[in-house]
């Protein structure tokens, strides 16, 4: 069992070091820029992924927001289980996502999503939408990259096909996001607010 535990950790030190430093540098001036420009912050997934959802949004929600004395108006779309059944039951799992979607987006808005497999169909459906009505979409995935690799704006590919190591490694740019501003609060300080009617990143 010792030597399970540590080639699990040796595999979940690869997974987070496929995590391209890059790529989430630009992400975090990505949501400055929506920040800046009071756009709207979606985020949803399924299964371990929607509670890294959840999980992600109170951090950017309350612990970011705080910090920097500016609010990122930012929403889990997984939150509303009466409105997710009732979407479910009343036309499709498949549109659990995207019909939240039709009450809140706006083109300029964000959505960041998070799927190991890439290809779950209620996510991939919430992005076609987002595309169609110019909201920035963004998709974290795992190493099966999906149907999502080739729809989104912005993939973040983690190197691994395990789901709990590929959702940690997820989690972890969450966290990053986050903590960009909360540990340097001056990035989200930035400029005043732009003008709304102008598209974000």
């Amino acid at each position: 069992m010792q030597q399970w535990i540590r080639d699990y950790l040796a595999a979940q030190k690869a997974a987070l070091d496929s995590i391209p430093v890059e790529a989430v540098a630009e992400l975090i001036e990505t949501f400055r820029r929506a920040l800046d420009a009071d756009r709207q912050i979606f985020v949803f997934g399924n299964g371990g992924s929607a509670a890294n959802a959840s999980h992600f949004v109170t951090d950017l929600g309350k612990g970011a927001s705080d910090k920097i004395g500016r609010r990122f108006r930012c929403l889990s779309l997984n939150n509303n289980m009466s409105w997710m059944t009732a979407l479910g039951n009343d036309y499709a799992y498949e549109d659990i996502f995207s019909r939240q979607l039709m009450n809140y987006g706006k083109a300029g808005d964000l959505v960041l999503v998070m799927s190991v497999s890439g290809s779950s169909p209620n996510i991939v459906r919430g992005v076609e939408w987002a595309r169609k009505n110019g909201l920035r979409t963004i998709a974290l995935v795992g190493g099966k990259r999906g149907k999502l690799a080739e729809l989104a704006d912005v993939v973040i590919v983690i190197n691994s096909p395990h789901y709990g190591r590929v959702e940690d490694a997820h989690m972890a740019i969450c966290h990053l996001l986050c903590y960009a501003f909360m540990e340097n609060p001056q990035p989200g300080q930035g400029a005043p607010p732009a003008d709304p009617r102008v598209a974000g990143p």
